[in-house]
């Protein structure tokens, strides 16, 4: 048995030469920032988080109110006048406190009247009540009564709803007088917001920028979506609504970023010829306009009748038209 080394000849072929190789495949962008921002919204605390928190507010605010007081109570006997300025500034404080708490709890009425309109909408469409839908042409003009942007499509409504005799066209004629433009008005803001984010992810190089950006355009972005359609939501009513979005993907598998509409988009020749970076802002960008559509449709006081739903593709595609196509020429 030999000790020496070992030398194994091989033929060389020409399947054998390095210019033959394949192509290391590269990896794909999965939008890691878009997918970290609505693990963050979509995650629900334990019942012994909300537990701790609630104790832990309870008793900083029990600990905060009695520091106050003792503050105020002192300077009132030592300065009269500025412990009386202070317990002014004090119940200025109280009463905006309470203005806020007020404005939340509107917030989520108006989210409750959206849900409810479609609700009873889908409700009246499938039993063909002709009754129920005339209610919700009613309900509709009080909730778009004084909007300038519904003032022509409430008069379109007035003079031609008397043609209609079914439920179905009626609340047909309801979403196309009423709807579209808010609809366009809605997918506007998705765009911006898809742009938006696909930009942030592109051209800033920190870590956890990106998925900052992301959460601040998506959040903002479904806040307008339910102020175009009635339902303008204070900082708690836009989180539940958030929760709710990221609910709606979850439970639809929307959320997936390897599937053929993303590959589509984030795969082709657009991001084969830029880097990286700008296949993460796509794929993001993309992510984007699917909770912005989702958004959409859980805003929108009534169900889809007769008009179609956006595409993901097409949004994107008008979203990032121009937003990297330098690049893209120059790579061409």
């Amino acid at each position: 048995m030999s000790k020496g080394p070992v030398l194994i000849e091989l033929d060389e072929g020409p399947e054998a030469a390095p210019d033959r190789a394949p192509p290391v495949p590269e990896a794909q962008p999965e939008g890691h920032a878009m997918r970290a921002a609505m693990a963050g919204i979509a995650r629900r605390p334990s019942w012994l988080g909300r537990v701790f928190w609630g104790l832990a507010t309870a008793l900083l605010g029990a600990a905060v109110s009695v520091v106050a007081w003792d503050f105020v109570t002192g300077l009132l006997s030592r300065a009269p006048l500025l412990g009386w300025t202070v317990a002014g500034i004090g119940v200025a404080l109280l009463v905006v406190a309470v203005l806020i708490g007020v404005r939340e709890v509107a917030g989520f009425a108006r989210l409750g009247r959206l849900d409810s309109l479609r609700a009873e909408a889908g409700a009246a469409r499938d039993a063909g009540d002709l009754a129920a839908a005339r209610r919700v042409l009613a309900r509709l003009r009080a909730l778009y009564r004084g909007r300038a942007e519904a003032a022509w499509g409430l008069s379109r409504l007035d003079e031609r709803a008397g043609d209609a005799f079914d439920a179905d066209a009626l609340l047909a004629l309801a979403e196309a007088e009423l709807l579209r433009p808010l609809d366009a008005a809605a997918l506007r803001e998705v765009e911006g917001a898809a742009r938006q984010v696909a930009a942030i992810t592109a051209l800033v190089p920190l870590a956890l920028a990106d998925v900052v950006g992301a959460l601040v355009a998506n959040l903002r972005m479904i806040r307008a979506v339910a102020t175009i359609y009635g339902g303008r939501t204070g900082t708690l009513g836009n989180w539940r609504l958030a929760r709710a979005v990221m609910a709606h993907l979850v439970a639809t598998g929307a959320v997936a970023v390897g599937d053929d509409l993303i590959g589509s988009v984030a795969g082709g020749g657009l991001v084969s010829r830029l880097s990286r970076r700008f296949g993460e802002g796509v794929v993001n960008g993309a992510l984007t306009a699917r909770v912005g559509l989702a958004a959409i449709e859980l805003c929108r006081p009534l169900p889809r009748i007769a008009t179609p739903a956006p595409s993901v593709g097409g949004v994107v595609r008008r979203a990032l038209t121009g937003l990297f196509s330098r690049g893209d020429d120059a790579a061409g």
